[in-house]
């Protein structure tokens, strides 16, 4: 059985699934849906067509599914945003709805923790297990990896691909993109090695070895980076490597890495 508060407003027509707590003064929209024992707790809002996953904590005063702050955006659109399962979202965060420029929908995965004052703008995409930490904001149409990890007070430009696996340094500035197991930091924020310290927790050493050998033979050379990336996707089996080098063959945005001297 659902518990909601008296002081609340649940617009009819709003799915709220069993279980569900909502505290007071919390807002659900008339077109979203509340997935079970999830929790939206004091002053929070879920607006537009949001659909929150089972197992959600939304802390005070979290607003979900604004409208996106896009000048082109239209009021009155459709727009919405998607929150998975056991997803954790903190005080005082803000996730636009996706714009008419996506498909209307911004996406937090599963088993994310978005911390204090985060901002997630619209068209985003975040895959599983991201964590960003307090004061972390996206810009519009930005895709992050899963098992990422974007430190406080990290600004990431729009359209900026962060790969699987990856850490970005608390206090940078992302505007280029971070291949797949990459550490980045720095302002503008540039690779600086691999994530070695999320490797170990989820990977092999005969991977985590593959991927020191690539990381060298990429960046650490002077040899021009798709040339590069191409030579070792024709001749690496390792799956791991091959994600990273697809990455920086596909890279819209250029990725900031130390280049050697000639």
């Amino acid at each position: 059985m659902s518990r909601i508060h008296p002081a609340a407003i649940v617009e009819a027509g709003a799915k709220i699934g069993e279980g569900v707590t909502v505290g007071a003064y919390a807002f659900i929209s008339a077109k979203s849906v509340i997935g079970k024992n999830s929790e939206i707790r004091q002053g929070a809002q879920v607006l537009g067509s949001s659909i929150v996953g089972e197992n959600v904590r939304i802390y005070p005063y979290v607003i979900i599914g604004g409208d996106p702050q896009d000048i082109s955006f239209k009021v009155g659109e459709t727009s919405r945003v998607i929150i998975g399962d056991n997803t954790t979202v903190r005080e005082f965060v803000t996730i636009n709805g996706g714009s008419q420029k996506g498909d209307f929908t911004t996406r937090v995965g599963k088993n994310c923790f978005i911390m204090n004052f985060c901002h997630i703008a619209h068209d985003c995409t975040l895959h599983d297990n991201v964590i960003l930490a307090n004061s972390a904001t996206l810009a519009g149409h930005v895709e992050v990896g899963k098992d990422t990890v974007i430190g406080g007070l990290t600004p990431v430009h729009q359209f900026v691909k962060i790969g699987e696996g990856c850490m970005i340094g608390g206090a940078s500035a992302l505007s280029q993109d971070v291949p797949p197991f990459c550490l980045a930091e720095g302002n503008r924020a540039y690779l600086r090695g691999l994530n070695l310290i999320g490797l170990r927790r989820r990977e092999s050493k005969e991977d985590i070895d593959a991927l020191s050998t690539a990381y060298k033979t990429l960046f650490k050379s002077n040899r021009p980076l798709r040339q590069s990336a191409e030579e070792l996707l024709n001749t690496t089996a390792n799956e791991k490597v091959r994600l990273m080098c697809e990455f920086v063959l596909n890279t819209k945005r250029g990725i900031n890495y130390e280049r050697v001297n000639i």
